[in-house]
């Protein structure tokens, strides 16, 4: 998926290194031939596709949705403020356990977890109340592979909803079922922290997304059945959702470029904000093993896997050197480089 210019034993990628990947990120990011390594039958969007609905999808979302605007007016965060906190806990925790678990762990193997983390993550993970391990990896490793195609499950050149939350509320796209079947997922059905979730993942997320999260504001502090579960099921659950869905749509649509002018994918601060440091797209994108999502370490997200970093439980945490990210960002961004304004690049040859 990604070119194999990763430093073992340590953290950045070398000049050296540079050098030695030249060839391979020059394949990837050669303006006349850039496919995101797609076949070039992908790389067209012809209006939209004909499929069937989901009708279960489209009635339970919007049933979810239409019950959180109605809480929204309704629900008093300020009659208990343990109870509105733990929400903002959850969500938090949620987030994280997505975007440190199967995003930057399972999907692109960015940095390494002992089983100890991958426990933590796949629990946290479980209580965001998505769909398993497997399935999310597979999706997210065709959407890179095939970015804004008829082949990525969330193809954002057919609207906002529809990258959104429409493409849950479709059957796939044929195309999409093709690569998705393709996609080698060995490793991931290798670990067997990620196969043991996998296998009783309804069981892990009706505890850990809606039982517990639900459980704990009642007998703790002795929170109403129907304030803890509206405030965990409903407004977390919609918010945490639509937070991470819009790195499928927001952060596809609307931002800057400064990695890479020729993709969709952008820098949305907004996104970011909400997805704990998920939203700096256009970056990911073009580097998509890099641990931190993102050239700077700020996310919460980094700070988690940084901590653990600390005491052993994460290693081998990937991310490219500077000098390559100052190349690539010199062929192929729109000039919005934040960096550029303070300290003046030195002059680097471009990649021949």
């Amino acid at each position: 998926m990604t070119p194999n210019i990763l430093s073992t034993d340590s953290k950045i990628l070398t000049e050296k290194d540079l050098q030695n990947a030249e060839s391979s990120i020059t394949k990837m990011i050669d303006t006349e031939n850039y496919t995101q390594n797609r076949s070039k039958n992908y790389a067209k969007t012809e209006g939209w596709f004909k499929t069937e609905p989901k009708w279960f999808n489209i009635l339970y979302l919007g049933f979810l949705h239409l019950y959180f605007v109605y809480a929204c007016f309704t629900f008093d965060f300020f009659e208990n403020l343990m109870t509105t906190a733990w929400l903002f806990i959850t969500y938090g925790l949620g987030g994280v356990g997505t975007t440190a678990g199967p995003h930057r762990l399972w999907t692109h193997q960015a940095y390494k977890a002992k089983w100890q983390l991958r426990v933590i993550l796949g629990v946290l993970y479980a209580s965001a109340g998505m769909n398993n391990i497997y399935e999310w990896v597979r999706d997210h490793r065709v959407h890179h592979k095939y970015t804004d195609t008829d082949a990525d499950p969330h193809n954002s050149n057919r609207g906002f909803f529809f990258s959104h939350v429409g493409w849950l509320m479709v059957k796939k796209n044929p195309d999409v079922i093709r690569r998705g079947r393709q996609m080698d997922m060995s490793d991931v059905l290798a670990d067997p922290v990620a196969a043991f979730n996998i296998k009783y993942f309804p069981i892990l997320k009706f505890m850990f997304a809606f039982l517990l999260p639900v459980m704990l504001p009642v007998y703790a502090w002795k929170e109403t059945w129907y304030r803890a579960f509206v405030s965990q099921n409903i407004i977390r659950y919609v918010i945490l959702l639509n937070a991470i869905w819009s790195v499928n749509s927001a952060a596809h649509i609307w931002g800057s470029k400064p990695y890479d002018a020729y993709i969709n994918p952008t820098e949305n601060r907004w996104v970011n904000l909400f997805t704990g440091g998920e939203g700096l797209h256009n970056y990911h994108h073009v580097f998509p093993w890099d641990y931190k999502a993102a050239e700077l370490h700020g996310t919460p997200t980094t700070a988690f896997i940084n901590f653990f970093a600390k005491i052993g439980w994460a290693y081998d945490l990937k991310e490219p050197s500077k000098e390559l990210v100052k190349t690539v960002t010199r062929k192929r961004g729109d000039g919005n480089h934040s960096l550029w304004e303070a300290v003046p690049y030195p002059v680097i040859s471009k990649i021949e």
